[in-house]
């Protein structure tokens, strides 16, 4: 695919519950979420998750109580791309990371592996493969502006310094602004061939989850704050504006995965 070495290509949501994500995600966001994907072979249930305007946002992995016994809990994980995911990961765990998934290959959407950063936040790097008869396709789940996307990625790093580094490092990331935030320390903004996919700050509390934070983008925090209330989820944080005149919110859904919203302020 087309996108750069180090975009982020895909989303997903490890839940034990996709029927109860389902409802809730598009009260919240709009997306609608289908049925197991028939193309899976190693009979895990995936499910696609669907915007409005007919393409997808990312999928959804249903836990399992085994796939639980060996680690797995409720989350949203990023997709990260890599010319070649054998050798990524090889630098990778060269690099103090750690696999937590071999590299797989899921015949007609590519090469899979998900691993540990050396800081212990966990991501999937992914070499795609192409959708037949378009060679140069591009991944659109990532996007500044537009509304059922991830429109930043951030991540509250255990080790500011190392994590910069690393991701410079493997993923090409880029960190020529900050915003200092006081004692909380600096905001260091990620760009990635002209586009600004989010920021690395400093983790406050260790009780923390070492994890990037996803914001999916809304036409109305206001509205959203509602339904994650009305529908069993959590606000955790906000809602609040932040210096670019727009407004988050840090929530839960219904089986604790943590994510943001960033939007216009709206009415609820």
């Amino acid at each position: 695919m087309s996108n750069p070495p180090g975009s982020f290509i895909w989303y997903e949501l490890m839940t034990p519950d996709p029927d109860t994500a389902t409802s809730f995600y598009r009260a919240v966001v709009g997306w609608t979420i289908g049925s197991a994907d028939p193309r899976r072979t190693d009979g895990k249930d995936y499910r696609m998750i669907g915007r409005a305007d007919g393409k997808h946002a990312g999928g959804v992995l249903r836990v399992t109580a085994d796939m639980a016994q060996h680690g797995a809990r409720q989350v949203w994980l990023a997709y990260l791309s890599v010319s070649d995911a054998n050798a990524a990961v090889a630098a990778i765990v060269a690099d103090g990371g750690k696999i937590l998934m071999p590299v797989t290959t899921i015949p007609g959407v590519g090469d899979i592996a998900m691993v540990d950063d050396p800081q212990g936040v966990p991501l999937y790097v992914m070499t795609p493969t192409p959708p037949a008869g378009v060679p140069h396709a591009t991944s659109d789940v990532f996007s500044p502006t537009d509304v059922e996307r991830v429109g930043w990625n951030e991540l509250a790093s255990p080790d500011l310094a190392a994590s910069k580094t690393f991701y410079s490092r493997h993923f090409g990331f880029e960190f020529k602004e900050a915003m200092n935030m006081g004692p909380m320390g600096d905001y260091c903004f990620i760009d990635h061939h002209g586009q600004r996919l989010g920021a690395i700050m400093q983790r406050q509390d260790e009780r923390q989850p070492a994890m990037w934070l996803l914001y999916f983008r809304v036409p109305s925090i206001a509205a959203s704050k509602a339904a994650i209330e009305a529908n069993s989820g959590r606000v955790l944080m906000g809602p609040h504006q932040v210096p670019t005149g727009e407004w988050i919110l840090i929530a839960t859904d219904p089986s604790g995965a943590g994510f943001g919203l960033v939007g216009a302020e709206g009415e609820a």
